[in-house]
């Protein structure tokens, strides 16, 4: 026999929307089978009938003969049991996902020969898509020493939004933060135009603002072929404030391609009447380097640095399809 401490709202959790006078039921009949004992040193409810605030649970010790039996003569390759053998108590809680594991090796292991998604192959072998990102199906591979790399998975992205004139390449492809001035380009492209401010301009990519940071960390992934081709030219345009720039310098060091800011665009956002233009968010992290600046004319940073130093922005809607 064995027993541990258990508090009483752990105990009323299967009569938790019962009344009161039937958890009080529910309490004594565990008491009176043996299975819960109140503690001498605890305190009442404050209730009436008091019920004590902890208990015993006394639980009979297991009989692992059957399973360790099972243990003893288990053998899949590449799984190891080890960890199960020294734990046994462990391997009847995880016994049903283990064995669904071996199954998969034993019977399946031909669909290790594609790759495919983490939640396929999850569903392959557990028939639950998310189990392998679980916690629990973690343990179960980590005790069966078995890694995310045995299982052959291919790697998956957030996709992104996009418009392609031409796939033709090397070609030149603007990052842009915000969805209007992505609709706007768009909607210039589409008219005929092949040149946004006088650039050549072959794909649009919507950045969605800081998510941007997100749906672009697998570019190498997430985007078509054409648009990995070392030899394009990649632009980003976003807000003229220090999110937008934060975002510029956080995307371009993890970039897999040198990615310069979009200058026309910029140069043209900037203006005289500072005083006319929106204050920016309070909040904003103004730790920049000077990665975004060091592509600018000495002129464009001392007009950028003086509408960031009086509290103020451009945002992207500043210029519209008249402007590109």
């Amino acid at each position: 026999m064995s027993k541990k401490k258990i508090t009483l709202d752990e105990i009323l959790k299967p009569v938790i929307h019962e009344d009161y006078l039937e958890q009080v039921a529910y309490v004594h009949k565990l008491i009176k089978a043996g299975t819960l004992k109140p503690m001498k040193s605890s305190r009442g409810n404050g209730k009436s009938p008091a019920l004590a605030l902890k208990y015993w649970l006394i639980e009979e010790d297991q009989d692992y003969s059957a399973y360790k039996a099972e243990l003893a003569y288990l053998y899949a390759p590449p799984l190891s049991f080890t960890y199960y053998r020294n734990h046994v108590d462990v391997y009847v809680k995880e016994r049903e996902d283990v064995q669904a594991l071996m199954t998969f090796f034993l019977k399946h292991s031909d669909k290790l020969n594609i790759a495919v998604s983490e939640n396929e192959r999850s569903f392959q072998i557990f028939h639950q898509e998310k189990y392998l990102k679980s916690s629990a199906g973690k343990r179960v591979l980590a005790h069966c020493e078995i890694s995310l790399e045995d299982l052959h998975l291919t790697k998956t992205a957030e996709p992104f939004a996009y418009y392609a004139k031409t796939r033709k390449h090397p070609q030149t492809l603007l990052i842009i933060e915000n969805k209007d001035p992505f609709c706007g380009m768009r909607e210039h492209l589409l008219a005929g135009r092949s040149t946004i401010m006088e650039v050549p301009i072959d794909t649009l990519i919507y950045g969605a603002g800081k998510r941007i940071l997100a749906n672009l960390k697998d570019f190498e992934i997430a985007s078509e072929p054409y648009m990995r081709d070392p030899s394009n030219t990649y632009y980003y345009y976003g807000d003229l404030d220090y999110e937008g720039i934060f975002i510029y310098e956080t995307l371009s060091k993890g970039f897999p391609y040198p990615l310069r800011p979009f200058v026309p665009a910029y140069q043209k956002m900037l203006t005289s009447d500072v005083a006319l233009l929106p204050l920016s968010k309070k909040d904003q992290n103004k730790h920049i380097a000077s990665r975004f600046f060091s592509y600018f004319s000495k002129k464009d940073v001392e007009a950028m640095k003086a509408i960031l130093s009086a509290g103020r922005y451009v945002p992207q809607e500043y210029l519209t399809i008249s402007d590109y």
